[in-house]
């Protein structure tokens, strides 16, 4: 399954730290790459650091459109889903999600009306208010187990730095010679 995030709203004053936690979360649990509707190039900058630092191939793709972009997708036969707490429950939906390539909109500011309807499921994690981030994280969960893979396990290959898992401490073994 493709998985692909938009972000929606980002300002570059207010969101940078929140919208490259969203970035981080979104690469560590599966998705391909992020479409961030603004021209704030650190966050590109900064994610292409840490691919180069902990491996794999996480893209931040910066758009002018972002109506385009969700056009772009659904003509290619790709699926939206948008976060937001006056959604249908997540553990609800699941079952319903079938597609190979799913756009996940994550909004920063209130996200204009019509994503409402251009979204193919308007999903909520709990209905209260919460950081988009841990919606995030738990959608892209919760979807890449319907699909049977552990998104928690993934390995990302060609880093130059990979962490050793240990119950107590920290380990770190650095590839770069």
């Amino acid at each position: 399954m493709r998985i692909v995030i938009l972000r929606l709203g980002h300002r570059i004053q207010r969101d940078q730290r929140i919208t490259t936690h969203v970035a981080l979360t979104a690469r560590a649990l599966g998705a391909e790459g992020m479409l961030l509707d603004s021209d704030d190039s650190g966050i590109e900058k900064s994610l292409q650091e840490v691919g180069v630092s902990w491996g794999g191939s996480f893209y931040v793709k910066r758009i002018t459109s972002w109506k385009s972009e969700i056009k772009k997708w659904k003509d290619a036969g790709g699926k939206v889903i948008h976060l937001t707490m006056y959604g249908i429950s997540l553990p609800d939906a699941i079952p319903e999600i079938t597609a190979d390539a799913l756009m996940i909109v994550v909004g920063a500011e209130k996200v204009p009306p019509e994503i409402y309807s251009l979204a193919d499921w308007n999903v909520g994690v709990g209905n209260q208010p919460h950081s988009e981030v841990a919606a995030l994280a738990i959608t892209l969960d919760r979807l890449q187990a319907a699909s049977g893979k552990d998104a928690l396990r993934t390995q990302f290959p060609g880093g130059e730095r990979q962490i050793i898992p240990h119950t107590a401490g920290k380990e770190v073994i650095s590839k770069v010679k």
